[in-house]
């Protein structure tokens, strides 16, 4: 699952990830606009995993999920998904405002 949230003020887009894998240990994102380096997202009490970051406005962003180390999945309310090096597929997530 996906939050966006804009700012008036700046141009960023705080986005909330959230993902609830079946019998999970750990999950990291892994996106592109940090040089695809895993962040651990915390699990909540009820389950599932989440993590905030503030991007830019007005981009397009590649991300998927590492579930215990060594399983990738994707969000099922990414705003696209394209293809990857890997023949598989990235989630995406715009950050474009409305009217952008």
């Amino acid at each position: 699952m996906l939050k966006k949230r804009f700012f008036k003020t700046v141009d960023e887009c705080e986005v909330t990830f959230r993902v609830e894998p079946q019998e999970a240990d750990s999950v990291a994102l892994v996106i592109e606009s940090n040089g695809w380096t895993p962040i651990p997202m915390d699990q909540l009490k009820s389950g599932p995993f989440k993590t905030t970051l503030r991007l830019p406005v007005g981009r397009e962003v590649q991300f998927r999920y590492l579930v215990d180390g060594d399983t990738w999945q994707n969000d099922d309310a990414a705003d696209a998904y394209v293809s990857n090096q890997y023949g598989e597929a990235n989630s995406v997530v715009e950050t474009f405002r409305n009217g952008s």
